[in-house]
């Protein structure tokens, strides 16, 4: 088991959630899904939060919610929300008190993966191909960000867990 918590970051559809059950199945730790931790404290949807309060406010409480989180100790497989890697704060928090990694996905499986979906508010209204690929774009720079990168495409669940664990052992070591 690493000796800091493990949050994995990427785009929306890239996996975090699944592949997070998985990877503290295989750690025998807590998963936690940060989206679904906001959720649970604001009584609201993220899409109603978005609605009623804006973009800045759900980065606020997803800020907050990922300090508390990470203050719980080790033990813990974290899937962030796409877009938490937005805030510098963040991104120093999660250097300073996890390991990181970012789950790489294509524009294509994206797109696969989301179509039909109909509760990602920074999609809400336009899910053209190129409003996905300018948010990619603007937040890859801070997925880079990560100790670790999986690409996921094509790949299982079970293999790209079966894949962070190899690279968590070696950074451990």
């Amino acid at each position: 088991m690493p000796d800091r918590p493990v949050i994995l970051t990427g785009f929306m559809g890239s996996g975090k959630s699944s592949v997070g059950r998985v990877l503290a199945r295989k750690l025998s730790c807590r998963f936690v899904d940060l989206d679904s931790e906001i959720v649970a404290v604001s009584g609201c949807s993220i899409s109603e939060i978005f609605a009623r309060d804006g973009e800045a406010a759900f980065r606020l409480l997803e800020s907050k919610q990922l300090e508390q989180i990470l203050s719980q100790g080790d033990g813990i497989v974290i899937a962030s929300g796409g877009g938490a890697v937005i805030s510098e704060h963040n991104r120093r928090l999660m250097r300073k008190r996890a390991f990181t990694v970012n789950l790489r996905v294509t524009l294509e499986q994206v797109l696969t993966r989301l179509h039909g979906c109909n509760n990602r508010p920074l999609l809400a209204g336009d899910r053209a191909p190129e409003r996905v690929k300018a948010l990619m774009d603007e937040r890859e720079q801070f997925y880079a960000d990560a100790d670790i990168q999986i690409d996921t495409d094509g790949k299982s669940v079970e293999d790209v867990a079966m894949e962070i664990l190899g690279c968590l052992h070696r950074l451990s070591a």
